[in-house]
């Protein structure tokens, strides 16, 4: 599974690298004034802000519920273990409360 995101975060960032590059050669060789050039750069550069903030926060809240997932299951698992320990700890006892009645039925 962190092989699948961190090829995803790959493709992603390679994604917005190649778009960023297109659109500043789009910009430099259109036919248009340098004002023109230089406002279009800066709605650009404003709407990619507004994505990444987005992304970002998108980013944020999926790692605090991976999270809260491991916690869970870390939490699942403790409580498996704990019982497991408490049958085994009961276990225990009955055998020696069995060993220990058995030896008075002999004597």
């Amino acid at each position: 599974m962190a092989d699948d995101r961190g090829s995803s975060a790959a493709v992603l960032l390679a994604f917005l690298s190649g778009a960023a590059l297109g659109a500043v050669a789009a910009l430099l060789l259109a036919p248009e004034s340098s004002n023109e050039s230089r406002e279009r750069l800066r709605r650009y550069a404003r709407k990619a802000e507004d994505r990444l903030h987005g992304m970002a926060g998108r980013a944020g809240e999926v790692f605090e519920e991976v999270v809260g997932q491991g916690k869970d299951f870390v939490e699942t698992k403790k409580s498996v273990l704990r019982d497991a320990f408490e049958a085994g700890r009961q276990a225990m006892r009955e055998e020696r409360d069995r060993m220990r009645g058995g030896g008075s039925h002999e004597a």
